[in-house]
């Protein structure tokens, strides 16, 4: 290593009391939908509760139309569930923009949402529960 190399040191945490996440198999049908575009339809859904934050759906990826993704360049860290990737969906305009997130190798403590994707309800037309 040279002298101009860098280590980063990315702290790692566990999920427990003071931070809680639990990931549930969803029994309902998740469907997303932008500008008149199924962009996800499946029964096989994880809903992720973490801490105070809303609920969030994560969609298997065998389930989500991947041609209506871009990846992005944007990319986050969460020292609870690893590196973030992002998409955008182009037939969402400017408000799509990294609509979308996944980790792809995320933390063990996570390993469920591995494969998976997930949508923020403000950069979709909308994210429905269905019972049928």
């Amino acid at each position: 290593m040279s002298s101009t190399d860098t280590i980063t040191t990315r702290t790692v945490r566990i999920p427990g009391p003071d931070h809680p996440i639990t990931i549930e198999r969803n029994t309902s049908r998740v469907v997303v939908t932008l500008a008149g575009n199924v962009i996800a339809d499946t029964r096989d859904a994880l809903t992720l509760s973490e801490a105070a934050y809303p609920p969030v759906f994560y969609i298997p990826r065998k389930d989500v139309d991947m041609k209506l993704l871009e990846r992005s360049a944007h990319a986050t860290y969460c020292p609870y569930k690893g590196d973030c990737a992002y998409f955008s969906i182009p037939s969402g305009g400017e408000r799509s923009v990294n609509a979308v997130w996944t980790y792809e190798n995320p933390y063990e403590a996570v390993a469920a949402i591995k494969d998976h994707l997930a949508f923020y309800p403000d950069r979709v037309d909308a994210i429905e529960e269905r019972a049928d």
